[in-house]
Order: C-alpha cells, then structure tokens, then sequence
C-alpha cells in the first residue's frame, strides 16, 4: 500500500491494520509527517510540531504489538490536539502570548482517555 493512501483511511481500518500488522505505526506515523511537511508552510494550521516525539512513540507501539500485547483503538494512530487543550509536558499558549511559555504538568481528561 502507498503510505500516503494511510493519511486518508479512517482510524479504524488503520486499527485493522495494525493489528494484522499489515502496517505499522511507524508507517502510519512517517506518512502523516510528510503530508503535514507538504503543506504546513503554505497553511500553518499547526502551532507546534512534536516530529521526534511522534516518531518515537511509533516505535515504542510497534514493539509492543511485536510482543503481541493488545491494540486498543487508537493505539499507534497519530492525533492532533488543540492549542487550548492541556497536554503534559507540552507548551500549551492557547495561542496567547501570555501563555507562550505554561506547560502543563497534567493531561486534560480528553487527552487522557485518547491515550488510554
């Protein structure tokens, strides 16, 4: 499969796929990176890009499924959160200078339950 097609599938194909391993996450990841590489500049729809963190938990959810553990429904698919969304240990401004510099030391619940 072309890795661009992934950026078009909804999440639980990719699920689907995943846990036949007939991707991986890092696939999944790669190819999200590079359509919002081809567009970011013109669009600036993204305030902050977290590439090496996104990369790097590809990596850790495909060694997990490696060792068979369980793919819950969004594992291994990459989301975008919102600015004024609190995310731990990324800056979070709501797009406000006066908070360009909180990071949140918490997750908001929204934040949570996509990670669990």
């Amino acid at each position: 499969m072309v890795t661009e097609n992934l950026n078009f599938l909804p999440a639980h194909k990719l699920n689907k796929m995943l846990k036949s391993r007939e991707v991986s996450s890092l696939d999944i990841a790669g190819s999200v990176n590079s359509a919002i590489q081809k567009v970011q500049g013109k669009l600036n729809a993204y305030i902050r890009l977290e590439k090496e963190k996104m990369l790097e938990q590809a990596k850790q959810v495909d060694s997990y499924i490696g060792r068979g553990s369980e793919v819950k429904d969004f594992t291994g698919i990459p989301i975008a959160i919102k600015d004024n969304i609190c995310t731990k240990g990324i800056t979070t401004t709501c797009a406000s200078k006066i908070l360009e510099n909180y990071i949140p030391v918490y997750d908001a619940t929204v934040v949570k339950k996509l990670k669990a």
